[in-house]
């Protein structure tokens, strides 16, 4: 186990990394983060990624391979700049990639991306997912071939500013003993090209059954939900963003609600905190970024990966990014 803790790969910047399992062999779908001395600020400026880069290993003890470019900013029609968080899914014999980018208005939607091999190269939709926004899409193909979509972000994800079903450039201030705005979820059609429904708001609740409120910052929603399956329970995890955690809630439902559990893995080096998890050969993994391999830079991030366990309850063993376990 000699990869975990240590970045996937160093001859580029990754992050947001999306781990799946396809015919046997790990795929990971990572943004690509661009070298640059920009401002960073709550929008997200500093995140000037424009391309896909794949990573594959044959196992958790093998190298990390770069399958090189597998999806451009310049092929897509919509797009003006900065794609972000991907992920991908495979049905119908076909791999699919959604990724967020801001459109010509600079508003964020959610495209598709199709290819016959995990690695691409993707041949993009002409236009984004009709009544997509936001970002940090990921994906979930149910046990029954259903799929269901999973996003949004706030601050520079622009989640909050469509509140209404419309964008609203400068919404009001959420109180902080309101309820905190949850994540997106939408059933995609069975070519898995646009919503079959939706979308609509995911409740997470506290251990009261309560909704989680918007100023509860260890606890709230913020960015980069991941959906899994574990003993037949469908675990919601998730970023809270300011407070730097990764952190779960678990339901019955693909849809929820879902009552908050606690933390995955504590503060990473570096602002955001973006991940996925998924079953190899029979245990679990945590896949993660943090800035090490650039000293702290928040925009140059590295992937990594670590072994993920539950309790007899199910519930997830907390880990912190940097013990000697």
């Amino acid at each position: 186990m000699a990869k975990q803790k240590e970045p996937l790969v160093t001859h580029i910047y990754t992050a947001d990394p999306s781990a799946h399992v396809f015919n046997g062999k790990i795929y990971v779908y990572p943004s690509h983060d661009l070298e640059h001395d920009g401002e960073d600020n709550d929008d997200g400026d500093e995140y000037q990624m424009e391309d896909y880069h794949i990573l594959s290993m044959d196992n958790v003890d093998a190298p990390c391979i770069d399958n090189g470019e597998a999806l451009n900013m310049r092929d897509v029609p919509w797009v003006s700049k900065q794609m972000w968080a991907p992920d991908c899914a495979y049905k119908n014999g076909k791999y699919y990639l959604y990724f967020p980018a801001r459109d010509k208005d600079l508003r964020f939607h959610i495209g598709v991306a199709v290819s016959d091999s995990p690695v691409g190269p993707f041949k993009p939709e002409d236009d984004y997912i009709k009544g997509s926004f936001s970002i940090d899409p990921a994906v979930l193909v149910d046990d029954d071939g259903s799929a269901y979509i999973y996003f949004g972000g706030l601050w520079g994800g622009q989640l909050e500013k469509w509140q209404t079903g419309e964008f609203v450039e400068n919404p009001a201030e959420i109180p902080a003993d309101a309820k905190a705005l949850g994540p997106q979820v939408a059933k995609l059609t069975d070519d898995m090209l646009q919503f079959a429904d939706g979308p609509e708001e995911i409740t997470i609740l506290d251990e009261n059954g309560e909704p989680i409120k918007a100023g509860d910052e260890d606890r709230r929603y913020f960015e980069g939900p991941w959906m899994h399956k574990y003993n037949g329970k469908y675990y919601l995890s998730y970023s809270t963003g300011t407070t730097h955690y990764l952190v779960y809630a678990i339901g019955d439902s693909p849809k929820g609600p879902f009552t908050y559990q606690g933390r995955i893995l504590e503060p990473v080096i570096g602002w955001t905190t973006h991940h996925s998890i998924v079953e190899i050969d029979g245990k679990w993994y945590l896949f993660y970024h943090d800035s090490s391999l650039s000293g702290g830079v928040n925009h140059r991030r590295c992937v990594k990966f670590r072994e993920l366990k539950y309790d007899e309850n199910g519930k997830i063993i907390t880990m912190k990014p940097y013990d000697e376990d």
